[in-house]
């Protein structure tokens, strides 16, 4: 029996969602989810793994236009994902407007089958519904088009049906036993990161990056330490808050999270540090892995 393996990308702008999406089609939290744009920065594989296939989705940052270096970097992963896509699950939001031309003009010129997947539908009707994918029916002319709600589960079998049926005949790309191609910290991390992101407003958890800088695993416990990154000592009272409340308040939530995760108790330390302007410096945005 042939064997088909394959790498789906899953882009769209911030917010369209994506991540949900990922989660949904893997069946596991891969992607952090907040109601906040430009949450996700990574790119982040989710593999599902069966017998005679095994499908390599991967989640992408929101398709913007870059402001500073570290939305460029994020940038590439998007461009990365589209160059080496077997499939391109395209996500757009019902109610959005498109004007990333870039991005189109690559779905227009790439060999691989593109799928449209007009998004939260539950929150539109019928007719809307049939103008937009009318629409881009004739901005791409894509290989097919669902329309989905990824937070209510509409239509996600579909997609995952039409996606096992263009894979690729071909050995799996990762081990059969293999969820994702991240570490346990940087999971950790990014649900640090996910708190940060529900718990403050404005640009804080835009400006925060989240660094493991201890994990030992003991017998019955897991002792975390990490650093919140942020740019000013302002931000870094923020983010303590009186009293250390606040950051008291994203320990507690994020321990809760990654003990779920983990299946082991976790003793977590938070810890803030500031470096100013980290997310418009080449060498920080490397060693946060950002930068190839």
């Amino acid at each position: 029996m042939s064997h088909k393996a394959g790498f789906v990308s899953i882009v769209g702008k911030p917010n369209a969602g994506k991540s949900t999406l990922m989660n949904s089609l893997v069946g596991e939290k891969m992607s952090i989810v907040t109601p906040k744009a430009q949450t996700t920065r990574h790119r982040i594989l989710g593999i599902v793994n069966e017998e005679d296939y095994q499908i390599v989705f991967s989640d992408t940052p929101g398709v913007i236009k870059p402001a500073y270096s570290l939305q460029e970097s994020m940038m590439n992963f998007v461009h990365g994902s589209l160059v080496d896509a077997d499939i391109i699950l395209f996500v757009t939001d019902i109610n959005e407007k498109y004007d990333e031309t870039d991005v189109i003009e690559k779905l227009q010129k790439t060999d691989s089958p593109v799928v449209v997947l007009v998004n939260k539908i539950d929150k539109s009707n019928e007719d809307d519904v049939k103008a937009k994918i009318n629409y881009w029916q004739e901005t791409l002319n894509p290989t097919a088009i669902f329309a989905i709600s990824a937070l209510l589960g509409h239509n996600i079998q579909a997609v995952f049906q039409f996606v096992l049926e263009h894979l690729p005949v071909h050995p799996p790309f990762y081990e059969k036993d293999e969820l994702t191609d991240k570490s346990e910290r940087f999971f950790v991390s990014e649900m640090v990161r996910e708190k940060i992101f529900k718990l403050y407003e404005k640009e804080i958890p835009y400006s925060t990056e989240v660094i493991v800088t201890s994990f030992k695993e003991e017998e019955q416990l897991v002792r975390i330490s990490a650093e919140i990154i942020v740019e000013r000592d302002s931000q870094k009272n923020i983010i303590i808050g009186t009293g250390g409340s606040m950051i008291k308040k994203v320990g507690t939530y994020a321990r809760q999270d990654i003990e779920e995760f983990l299946q082991k108790k976790v003793f977590l330390e938070l810890f803030v540090k500031v470096i100013s302007d980290w997310r418009s410096k080449k060498n920080y945005l490397k060693r946060f892995g950002y930068e190839q």
